[in-house]
This record gives C-alpha cells, structure tokens and sequence, in this order.
C-alpha cells in the first residue's frame, strides 16, 4: 500500500489506526500473550517457550507491554500518513520517519514461477499430518520454495537472505550446482546399494575426509545425522575404555536419541527417561559463567566431578568448541587443553562434536578444536558435511575403531553413494572457492560492525564467535544480563518483514545464531547489520 493516494485510502489507513490503538490498549488492560513464532490455535511445547514456571507471569507483563507500544506506535504512524511497502522485492532505498530502509544487495537469480500449495494450504497440512512437536518461526510462518546460494525464495518470488543457513546446515550455498551435479549423477548411476558391496563413492569421500583431520584419525564411519554420530561416539569410547560414565558440559546439546540426550544439559530438550552415566561439568561460558574467560578454573570442576562422582575412571569427555543450540558459547581459553589431560588421566577418550563448528565454518581453522590446539581421540561431523544431504561421521584411529568388530555395526543408509558424493563434491567446493578464507575474512568484518552495533544499542549484551558463527545476545539489562525474551522475537519478525531470516537459540532464547552459508559476503554482512539497527532504533 502507498501512501498520498486518494481519500479512500486515507480513511482504511484511519480506521486501521483506530483499531490498532483499541488492540493496544486491550492488550495492557487484560492477560493476553503472544508468542512470536507459535500459532495462535496452537499450545506452544515446552521447547518454545524456554521460560521457568515462575518467570512466566514476568515474560507474559513483558510481552504484553512491548506488543502494546508497538502497535501504538503503528497506529501513530498510520494517521501520521506514513507506511511501510510490504510489496515483495522492493528493493529501493527507501525513507520512513526519514530513517533509510535497508538495501539487499542485488543477486542475479530469479526462481521459476511458484505454482504449488500455498502457505496456508501446507500449514493446514502440517498441523493435520505432522506431529505436534513441530514449531515454527515467526507469528507469519514463511513457506520457501526455492533457493540458490545464501538466498532463499518464498512463494511469491521474494528473496530473503538467509543468515541461519538451515540451522548451519548449507555450507556451500543453497543448490550448489556442483553439490547437486554431483547427487544428480550419483543418482542417475545408483542410488543404494549397501556397504556389504564395493562402491568408490564411500570409499573416496572417506579418504578425501581423513586428510582433513590430524593424527592417526583416518578411520571412518558414516551415519545419517549428527545425533547417530555422537551416540555411536559414546558408544565407542565406553565400550573401547570398559567404563560406563562420560562427562558433558552444562548448556551442551548433542542430540536427542536416549545416549545423547543424557550428555544434552538443557531441560526443554531433555524427556524424562532413563539417562545414565552421564555427569555434566560447570560451562565454560566467557560471557555467563562464574570464572569469566579463566579456562583452567572451570576445568577444575570436571576433575572434581571425576573424584566425587565415579570410581575414577571414566569412558570420555563430549563437547562442541562452541556451543551451538546452546547460543554459540566459544568455550574459554586454555579449558579444553586442561580438561582433555584430566580425562586422559582418567582413562577416557575424547570426543570433538564438531557437528556445528566444522567445516570451515570458525575459518580460522577447518575443525573448531583445532582452534583450542587440541587433538581428540574422535571427532563427529554431520550438517555441513552434506550441504543439507542427510550426512553424517565418526572418525576416530584404527586402534579405537576396532571395538566395533567385537559385535555386527551395521547402518543401512549410512554411506550409501548418493550421500557420500555430495560429501565428497562439498569438500571440493570448499577447497576450490577458498570458503574458509572467506569465512574467516567475512565473519570477522561481520563480527566488528555487530561489536560497533552493541556500542549504539544497550539492548545487545555481548557479540561471540568465530568466522560464520557467530552470536549476538539481547539483554534488557546489561548489568544484570537480563534476557531479553520478548524483544528477541520482534526483532527477528521485523527483520524478516526486512528480508534477513536468522536464528535463535541459547538457554534462555536470547541469543541470534547468526550461521550463513559459507559463501556469505561483505555486502550480506552490511545488509543483515544494518537490518538489525534499524529495527533496535525504531524500538
């Protein structure tokens, strides 16, 4: 809708006015709550909601006040004449309250026209068919259909730029075209067989995986997602040391089948089952965390777990080098170094999740425990090493991987030759397009403007990460590291109504994970930091 037509359109503008201020004011005379990415007729699950039974009344006063202001300020706006286009792909620079709208860089790809089910019809769908366990962003789901390098496409054609990267998932960029060949071909040739057959594709990939990481580790097994990846880990290191425990960090989260929902240390993803054997150690968190960035004082609490919780032994140490699901909490200096000596003279292995951080997303390193000069005794990969296929490994020394020939270890699907190509052509288009030099250069640029953004707005608590993942996390008050539950979930809508999905998560929902695909450049990281300042100045 534009503004400065005619009389009609003036009086729809008034009358809308009128009605946004009446929803306002009801808003803060009675209990009303709205979630910002769960459907009105729809119970939001205990995930979604990442709040305490006893902060929930405050969250509700919070939300409810901050909804209020902003549709009065709409409602002013609208009778003041002025509106914000919602017409997709309009790209201009445009002005509102004489402040610029940010400009997407322009992308020379247009998709096919959508002729398929509407946003609508697939909701319906989905609520009738699909669990519901199953949540979804934002209070206007999207419904994207199509997809090419670090953008994506709704129904109606228009771009988004996409800054979560499907949970850092596409690597390379949304239909790489040589990932796809690869699949393509791969798949016009023979699709499964089974690895009780020869096939070069596993073969080749595993090699090409093996040259990538240091040591002995060059033994590979494939899986299908980075939740089968770290319970066969798990199970390895316990049946390789004879002993049963294994210690986790607190915040983790490592997957949610029944091993590794034991080493995930966040209640909303935790069921309430039998999880044995697992002992979750203080986090190392820089920004949180009693000791600050003092590394060796938190790896003091794992040795004390090992003496006053087990026999003294213990089969092996999981985590992330940043956390990821857990609001992208690099891990501080000298921790991992401290803990790994400890575990070893315990007994134990360790275990590297690199399930995130891998893949050249750190671009400091292609491993994020590299970037700790740590070697571990096996390391779990999955999202990025298929650029969206479902993919995933254990490596681990010939010594430890022969464990497994004390029984049958058998996975349908794990390795089979179209996922394994894809494998192998990610691997290829990182070398040859120098996606991790462009992850380091580019995350860093992005990483400066999001710090000189925390300066301007007092809403951001603390900026983390390293190379393209990266963390931005919104507090109310900067001394008390309040949470800024609410106020999260209108800037992340308004910087979709602006063209910039991004991500969320951490223990309390705070935080924006900020995972792009690796091809990510200067001018996407300009777009997203001036979308994210243009929402906080209008709050």
């Amino acid at each position: 809708m534009e503004v400065g037509g005619g009389g009609e359109e003036v009086d729809q503008m008034s009358i809308l006015a009128v009605f946004l201020i009446s929803v306002a004011h009801t808003l803060i005379q009675t209990e009303s709550y709205i979630f910002g990415f769960i459907s009105a007729n729809h119970k939001p699950p205990l995930r979604t909601r990442c709040v305490f039974e006893g902060e929930r009344s405050t969250e509700k006063g919070m939300m409810q006040s901050f909804v209020a202001r902003r549709l009065l300020l709409a409602a002013n706006s609208l009778r003041t004449g002025r509106c914000f286009s919602q017409v997709a792909q309009k790209e201009a620079s445009i002005q509102e309250n004489g402040v610029p709208v940010p400009k997407m860089p322009s992308f020379d790809y247009s998709p096919p026209p959508y002729t398929g089910p509407s946003a609508e019809e697939v909701l319906a769908k989905r609520r009738e068919y699909l669990s519901p366990s199953f949540f979804h962003f934002y209070s206007k789901p999207l419904n994207l259909v199509d997809g090419k390098m670090q953008y994506l496409f709704d129904e109606n054609g228009r771009r988004y730029l996409d800054a979560f990267g499907g949970i850092a998932t596409v690597c390379c960029g949304h239909c790489h075209p040589d990932v796809v060949d690869a699949i393509v071909n791969q798949t016009k040739r023979l699709q499964h067989s089974t690895v009780l057959y020869l096939n070069h594709a596993i073969a080749d990939f595993a090699e090409a995986l093996a040259s990538k990481l240091p040591g002995n580790l060059k033994v590979v097994f494939f899986t299908n997602s980075g939740t089968e990846a770290n319970e066969l880990a798990m199970m390895i290191a316990r049946l390789y040391t004879g002993c049963h425990d294994m210690v986790s960090l607190r915040n983790a989260y490592h997957g949610n089948a029944a091993g590794t929902m034991g080493a995930t240390a966040q209640r909303i993803w935790k069921f309430n089952i039998v999880q044995s054997g697992v002992h979750h150690a203080m986090n190392p968190d820089p920004y949180r965390g009693m000791f600050g960035s003092d590394g060796e004082k938190y790896a003091k609490d794992v040795h004390d777990l090992i003496e006053f919780g087990t026999s003294g032994n213990v089969a092996g140490f999981i985590s992330e080098a940043i956390q990821g699901v857990g609001g992208i909490v690099e891990l501080a200096p000298g921790y991992l170094p401290a803990v790994y000596k400890t575990i070893k003279n315990a007994g134990g292995l360790c275990i590297a999740d690199e399930v995130q951080a891998g893949f050249a997303r750190t671009g400091s390193h292609f491993w994020g425990f590299e970037g700790h000069g740590v070697v571990p005794d096996i390391v779990t990969m999955a999202k990025g090493i298929g650029n969206g296929i479902p993919l995933g490994a254990v490596v681990t020394t010939p010594e430890i991987g022969e464990v497994l020939t004390r029984r049958s270890y058998f996975n349908t699907f794990g390795g089979n030759p179209v996922c394994t190509a894809a494998g192998h052509a990610v691997l290829r288009v990182i070398e040859k397009e120098k996606l991790q030099d462009n992850a380091f250069k580019v995350g860093s640029y992005l990483k400066q403007r999001l710090v000189e953004l925390k300066d301007k707005h007092d809403i951001i608590g603390d900026v983390r990460g390293k190379g393209l993942m990266l963390g931005v996390e919104l507090v109310t008050d900067r001394k008390l590291k309040t949470p800024a539950k609410a106020e999260i979930l209108h800037v992340m809508d308004q910087m979709k109504e602006l063209g910039v999905l991004i991500g969320k998560g951490g223990f309390y929902g705070n935080v924006f994970r900020i995972t792009p695909p690796l091809c990510f450049t200067k001018e996407d990281a300009d777009f997203l930091v001036d979308a994210m300042d243009y929402t906080m100045s209008k709050m």
